[in-house]
């Protein structure tokens, strides 16, 4: 199986820190926030990752070079601009392959057992893609989701438990299919056609998980990346 991180993002809201370095690369308990990943990753088998890049993507590629010095083998899908989360998955689908695959925000950080994944690959049957949820944030996140008692991922509605995509999830390479290599995409209408159609399956995760979207909250996981 294989694996792509999400590390195309100007990271506006984590300026001036960003302006010179890209934000997968900001320490988080003394190493880059993107190393986190590339670590679990390796410790659950799964060693062929892409990475997406545009701002100062130069710096990751220098910073990661193949992903030998972490266990795993680093291909790069470069963007002269950001492509939005969907458009940089299509972009990068050559890469990846025709089996189903692992997406990872770069920006979080989390404790998930990426080895629990491929597992999962056998409970997709028709299902195009299973995603991780976490209840909602007391802070800002995306659109409140919920997960109905078919296991199926659903626009939350009064009365469910909200939750929200945690940056962590699994898809086959048909989901991006209808999407034009090369053209900026967001993900969230994908993600609502494909519960229209009842493919998204999905779980609650209960363990360490942050969105590391502002200083603030950068300075919250360095914490915790010190403590493990």
């Amino acid at each position: 199986m294989k694996a792509m991180i999400l590390a195309a993002g100007r990271g506006e809201r984590m300026r001036p820190l960003t302006d010179h370095c890209p934000k997968p690369l900001l320490e988080v308990g003394g190493q880059p926030l993107i190393v986190w990943h590339l670590r679990r990753l390796a410790a659950a088998g799964i060693t062929e990752v892409v990475i997406n890049h545009a701002w100062l993507g130069a710096m990751i590629e220098q910073r990661l070079g193949d992903g030998a010095a972490f266990g795993v083998r680093i291909q790069y899908s470069a963007e002269e601009t950001a492509l939005e989360t969907a458009g940089g998955i299509a972009k990068a689908l050559p890469l990846l392959g025709d089996e189903p695959f692992v997406v990872i925000n770069g920006d979080i950080f989390t404790d998930y057992d990426f080895a629990r994944l491929p597992q999962l690959v056998s409970e997709l049957n028709e299902h195009s893609g299973h995603l991780v949820m976490v209840k909602k944030a007391e802070y800002p996140t995306g659109r409140d989701l919920t997960i109905n008692a078919a296991g199926e991922v659903q626009p939350c509605l009064e009365g469910d438990q909200a939750m929200t995509f945690a940056g962590v999830a699994l898809y086959r390479p048909a989901f991006f299919s209808e999407i034009l290599a090369g053209s900026p995409a967001a993900l969230l209408p994908s993600f609502l056609l494909a519960m229209e159609k009842r493919q998204l399956t999905g779980e609650c995760f209960s363990g360490l998980w942050l969105d590391v979207g502002t200083v603030e909250r950068l300075a919250q996981a360095d914490v915790l990346g010190r403590s493990l």
